[in-house]
């Protein structure tokens, strides 16, 4: 029997983001944004290169409150440990092996300010578990964890769908038109103040998260889509912000000048926006996993074009890249030379992909060298690597949106 995904009623205990706030930080952000600036093409020095290591989320590593003695795990003992913060009120366990069970709560105990231990006997195997608040299950899918070893959990009780906001509009030092940010947080951002998350920055802001402003009126559903995954399991809770595009678009987004076109090359500009002002403000201002393996950049068309080059140039800063149906084709395909040409530091995982029909088969064939070019420098199908075609599919929003489950699935992983 598995632990029911009980739907509780809307808390009014939840804490909400003060969007005056943010929007005043975003505005500072960029009234200083020239302060500190790198040289052309070059990321915060702060940032590049990353950590060699897995984000640590808070919590781990805690201190053991002085009333509770006999919680404090040894290193062979295998301990779970729930962080929360809707209320002091405490924290229950049910599992799938004895002493657990899935009918009846087991005490956790209080080890400090939210944070609620189960020290698991040790001749047990490994199990899975999940944390009751009162009477209410934590959403999402069971946990799990190995003999032997400890897991820290950030569970969300109440609370199903995520915020999105649209911010005032900001001036960059780099680039002269002035744009705005939305800003998505998922349901256990809102719900749990403990819990920190990667971020995933996304070009074409408008085309996200409404169909009001979206190109033709076809969102990407980026908040149904993350909302989803985070009461499956199927994808990582994450904060989105997407970058709002202006009318130099196919400058701000295109790593060179197109002879053919005769115009393009402002893309070290534009990530130095978004590397320098945009990234530094959010890691201030909102709860995130700021190293490189929890920072992503993803986009279509020429968004995808300009996410594999920032994956290539700015690796230090971005971990994890998708390009959906990027334009390969650009300046005679140099993404291709670029990505030849990539250094040691390397985003963990690339996600690329296309349709094969309409009136340029969405540039199936370059992208397919795209993928090779990738394959060329180690990444590995199906691990670092996730190259998919969709039959049928043509260039635009509604089959990014199709394509955008499986893609954020296979860049931020599962949630369990």
């Amino acid at each position: 029997m598995r632990a029911p995904r009980i739907k509780g009623p809307p808390a009014a205990i939840l804490r909400r983001w003060s969007l005056g706030l943010l929007a005043a930080l975003l505005l500072a952000g960029g009234a200083h944004c020239g302060e500190g600036a790198q040289g052309p093409g070059a990321p915060d020095a702060s940032l590049e290169g990353g950590s060699s290591g897995p984000d640590v989320s808070p919590g781990e590593g805690g201190t053991q409150s002085d009333g509770a003695p006999d919680a404090k795990p040894k290193p062979s003992e295998t301990t779970i440990v729930v962080h929360v913060s809707i209320s002091p009120d405490p924290v229950f366990i049910r599992g799938d092996k004895t002493p657990l069970s899935w009918e009846a709560d087991a005490p956790m105990t209080k080890t400090g300010d939210g944070e609620w231990t189960y020290v698991v006997p040790r001749d047990l195997p490994a199990l899975e578990f999940k944390p009751r608040y009162r009477t209410t299950w934590a959403r999402g899918p069971n946990y799990a964890v190995k003999k032997g070893s400890r897991v820290d959990v950030y569970p969300h009780f109440f609370t199903t769908q995520g915020t999105v906001t649209r911010g005032p509009e900001f001036q960059s030092a780099h680039l002269p038109r002035p744009r705005r940010l939305w800003t998505y947080l998922p349901p256990t951002y809102i719900e749990n103040e403990a819990a920190r998350f990667p971020v995933l920055y996304m070009h074409d802001g408008a085309n996200l998260f409404s169909k009001d402003t979206a190109f033709g009126n076809v969102e990407w559903t980026v908040d149904e889509t993350l909302d989803a995954g985070a009461e499956s399991g199927a994808i990582r809770e994450a904060i989105v912000i997407g970058v709002e595009s202006t009318a130099d678009r196919i400058d701000e987004l295109t790593p060179s000048v197109d002879a053919g076109r005769g115009d393009g090359g402002r893309a070290d500009d534009y990530l130095k926006m978004v590397t320098l002002e945009i990234k530094p403000t959010i890691d201030r201002t909102l709860r995130t996993l700021p190293a490189r393996e929890s920072t992503g950049v993803m986009g279509s068309s020429l968004g995808g074009l300009v996410s594999v080059y920032a994956g290539a140039k700015y690796a230090g800063v971005f971990g994890f890249v998708g390009a959906m149906s990027p334009s390969t084709w650009w300046d005679n395909r140099m993404i291709l030379g670029v990505v030849a040409r990539m250094g040691p530091v390397r985003p963990l995982r690339f996600y690329v992909d296309s349709g094969d029909s309409g009136a340029s088969n969405d540039g199936v064939a370059d992208t397919r060298e795209l993928a090779r070019a990738l394959s060329g420098i180690g990444y590995a199908e199906g691990t670092t690597l996730k190259y998919v075609v969709q039959p049928g599919a043509i260039h635009n929003e509604t089959y990014w949106a199709q394509r955008l489950p499986a893609a954020l699935a296979f860049l931020l992983g599962p949630g369990r």
